[in-house]
């Protein structure tokens, strides 16, 4: 039997990775989260869970809970942290201390339980990478403006750092994974996530609010693909290594997200463009073009993903169609 700690597991990411680490009986997973950033209301989640008897958690940051007597795990998955383009934002000035915090304290937890470490950090360490094309060998590039986007990067890339380095010098057995744009049912608007946000308004007949021009480039991937990822990394991926998990084949712009989504949805919205900073204030900041590329995972560990954009944006339309009325709109977000 596997005892395994997950942080942040009532994320949106989260709640389907614990989801997917309790379909085998014989694992047993302790969620740490604070519920600062959970897209669902807890009681909702558990009961679309359907309260699995494996399932035990500690509601308490990383912090808090690192100071209590841990219980020994067999494996650690971090996945807590400030989230979104706009949800770092009030955190400006406390998100490198908040990221290399959580990241030296499961260190130690990993080290004194010899667990093995999966740390989810973001492809914003990339900076855009070359032209948005983003692999493993390249340099992380770091802007010359100052941002709570960029601090955000920065702070994960430390916390990566931090873990890599202790790889060297300790018998810490930890492997990092780059989520490329992460997408599907359970994730909110909230803090600036565009697919629910768009879907919540195609569903009302509401215009879709695309962001500056619209030709950002993204990698959409379905969060089942980037669990399988995750789990595939913790399995088999090299102690001391990062890994990329994004669908290259799902890369557009947002412009042609929004004309998917109407199409799919058959809403009878529009588009509409508009300047982002109108709605979130003067510090937010749009990440440059990314996309991934992901041969290591696939060559190595075998990774393949399964969903394309389209049937990513359907699963999620199909979820929130669904859902009573009042948790549509937590999902859609509060600038829907």
């Amino acid at each position: 039997m596997a005892n395994i700690l997950v942080t942040g597991g009532f994320g949106f990411l989260g709640s389907h990775l614990i989801e997917r680490l309790l379909a085998e009986p014989a694992n047993r997973v302790h969620v740490v989260d604070n519920l600062s950033t959970n897209p669902l209301p807890l009681d909702f989640l558990l009961d679309e869970l359907g309260h699995p008897p494996h399932l035990t958690y500690t509601i308490c940051s990383v912090a808090e809970y690192c100071r209590s007597r841990v219980p020994v795990y067999d494996q650690i998955f971090h996945l807590a942290s400030i989230v979104g383009p706009a949800g770092v934002i009030p955190h400006m000035g406390k998100i490198v201390k908040s990221i290399v915090d959580d990241a030296y304290d499961l260190i130690r937890v990993a080290l004194e339980s010899k667990a093995r470490l999966v740390d989810v950090s973001t492809s914003e360490v990339y900076g855009g990478g070359q032209e948005g094309f983003c692999s493993e060998t390249m340099a992380r590039i770091v802007p010359a403006k100052s941002s709570a986007r960029l601090e955000y990067a920065v702070g994960k890339l430390a916390a990566e750092t931090a873990l890599l380095n202790t790889c060297q010098v300790t018998d810490l057995n930890a492997s990092i994974v780059r989520p490329f744009n992460i997408s599907g049912p359970r994730q909110s608007g909230k803090g600036g996530f565009v697919l629910p946000r768009f879907i919540a308004l195609a569903l009302r007949n509401m215009d879709l609010t695309v962001f500056g021009n619209g030709q950002q480039v993204r990698a959409f991937t379905n969060v089942k693909d980037v669990v399988d990822g995750i789990i595939q990394v913790a399995q088999a991926g090299k102690r001391g290594e990062a890994y990329n998990v994004g669908n290259p084949a799902n890369r557009c712009t947002i412009d042609e997200l929004a004309d998917a989504v109407i199409r799919i949805t058959g809403s009878q919205s529009s588009k509409v463009y508009v300047d982002p900073r109108t709605i979130y204030g003067p510090l937010y900041e749009e990440a440059n073009d990314k996309y991934p590329d992901a041969r290591k995972i696939t060559q190595e560990l075998g990774w393949r993903p399964r969903y394309s954009r389209d049937e990513t944006i359907q699963q999620t339309a199909n979820y929130m169609c669904h859902l009573p009325k009042e948790i549509i709109l937590h999902l859609a977000g509060d600038r829907a």
